[in-house]
């Protein structure tokens, strides 16, 4: 730092220690300023008006309300799913049960119907063994009324033979 007019350089020894000591004292004051300068400015940056500051705590405040409500009717929603869900249970065992029933008795009318397509199948082959022994008794009874034709025919000769 320059020397301030009307001092002189060469002047008594404590003036220069009082002078050096003042300097000091200012230049740390100056600094002291300008380090408080930077923080006002800091906190006009981050300064938030009374107003602003009550408009976001509304504003949570009415997010904190929305988020209950919305709490609440998850917690309604969730009972309502669980309910659904129990009763999916419900019907799902009951289908199952439907399901096993089902195939019983499906089992059981496959059962029957082979049993009555076996029935069936020997009634076929009695019915083809009976028609085989009606056209052998047929071709029997054409056979013996061919020979009694036959036989009338030869006495009917007969009798005219001797007459």
């Amino acid at each position: 730092m320059a020397t301030p007019l009307g001092w002189s350089k060469a002047g008594s020894g404590s003036v220069c220690l009082a002078f050096d000591q003042l300097r000091d004292v200012i230049e740390s004051q100056e600094e002291l300023i300008h380090q408080l300068r930077n923080v006002m400015v800091l906190q006009d940056e981050n300064f938030v008006s009374k107003e602003e500051f009550q408009a976001v705590e509304k504003k949570l405040m009415e997010e904190k309300a929305a988020h209950a409500k919305t709490k609440v009717l998850l917690a309604k929603e969730e009972e309502k799913l669980q309910f659904a869900l129990g009763e999916v249970e419900v019907l799902s065992k009951q289908l199952e049960k439907e399901k096993l029933a089902f195939e019983k008795a499906l089992s059981s009318v496959k059962s029957k119907v082979l049993q009555e397509s076996s029935k069936k199948d020997q009634l076929i082959t009695k019915c083809n063994e009976i028609e085989s022994h009606i056209v052998k008794q047929e071709d029997i009874l054409n056979g013996k009324e061919n020979e009694i034709k036959e036989l009338q025919q030869v006495i009917s000769q007969q009798k005219q033979i001797f007459r």
